[in-house]
């Protein structure tokens, strides 16, 4: 099998690499004794015990954690938007389940039941410089551990990057090929777990007070592939307003035109990009028409500095690779080469 293209890649060496770069991964939340959770990756099942600081400064070593989250978008027990049926429309003896919109059965207890949230300091944050809170959405047959932290190395690219920033990355549907929000759908909920999300990274940072930096960060909401769905919740009522500064599209949008349009009209404080291959280019050229129509200015490449406002559509190379769009794009390591591009959150 081919090796992901990127800095950090996907063989065993580099994986280890970034393991000893991000200073290790724990699992939080959990009861005592509760099983692991469903990865294949090895993690330790006891937090580290991060003490509280007198006063904060720069973080000595990066900190990753998974936890577990009340306002995880699942379990949801809710109704699935514009039709008003139940998400959990199957029911055999008793065993509940989702049939999705191609006809496929996943059931709540291997797919839509894990709570689990990937957080992440880098090296160097500092709570008392501007900073920023990077919502991470993965797409379709993803795990936290293997995919988002491992595969994608999301963690490592804002540690590499020079930005001042925290990562709360939500397991959405558990490695299936499905694209719903779940609790997101519901007005106000992502809010709700950005509350929670401030409570943890709080515990993670080692200092109390850092709370209420936590629940004040501008958001920048990055999607890859089918977190399109989740993404367009989001900015259509998730209840954080004009908190939400950018949305960073990764070859995601394969749907809800209208819903980023609207937003990208309403929201002249922050900025969105589009970067695909040609499985989502006919939306993309879609999209654009519909913004010149509203008189919105497009650009076509990506300026030294993501400004307020700003709106690119980035064509990836003929070579770039959909399943590894997150260490190959327009250049390896693409979401660091974007942070590096907000101006204002150095954490060094």
């Amino acid at each position: 099998m081919q090796e992901p293209r990127g800095r950090y890649g996907g063989s065993p060496a580099r994986i280890a690499a970034a393991l000893l770069l991000l200073g290790g991964l724990a699992v939080a939340g959990r009861a005592a004794g509760a099983p692991a959770a469903r990865t294949e990756t090895a993690v330790e099942s006891i937090p580290v015990p991060y003490p509280v600081q007198a006063r904060s400064g720069p973080l000595a070593r990066a900190r990753s954690k998974l936890v577990e989250f009340e306002t995880a978008p699942f379990p949801y027990h809710g109704l699935v938007p514009r039709t008003n049926k139940p998400f959990l429309d199957v029911d055999e003896n008793g065993r509940r389940g989702h049939r999705t919109g191609a006809g496929r059965i996943y059931w709540e207890d291997e797919t839509y039941s894990d709570r689990q949230v990937l957080l992440h300091l880098p090296k160097g944050f500092d709570i008392r410089r501007p900073s920023l809170l990077i919502v991470f959405f993965h797409g379709h047959g993803a795990k936290l551990a293997d995919d988002v932290y491992l595969r994608q190395q999301v963690p490592a690219q804002i540690s590499a990057s020079g930005i001042n920033a925290a990562l709360v990355a939500p397991q959405l549907a558990f490695n299936a090929a499905d694209s719903s929000a779940g609790k997101f759908w519901e007005p106000g909920a992502f809010a709700r777990f950005l509350g929670e999300a401030a409570q943890y990274l709080a515990r993670l940072h080692g200092d109390p007070r850092s709370v209420r930096s936590f629940a004040s960060m501008p958001v920048v909401i990055v999607a890859y592939s089918g977190g399109y769905l989740t993404t367009a919740s989001c900015v259509h009522h998730g209840g954080i307003g004009n908190r939400l500064r950018g949305v960073v599209l990764f070859d995601a949008l394969y749907g809800e035109l209208d819903t980023f349009a609207d937003w990208v009209a309403r929201q002249k404080s922050a900025f969105f990009v589009s970067t695909y291959t040609h499985s989502t280019q006919a939306r993309n050229d879609q999209l654009q028409k519909v913004l010149a129509g509203r008189h919105i200015p497009v650009a076509t490449s990506l300026e030294p500095r993501l400004r307020p406002g700003s709106v690119a559509f980035l064509p990836a190379p003929k070579d770039a690779d959909h399943r590894d769009f997150l260490t190959y794009a327009w250049v390896d390591d693409p979401l660091k080469d974007l942070l590096d591009r907000l101006k204002g959150y150095t954490r060094r």
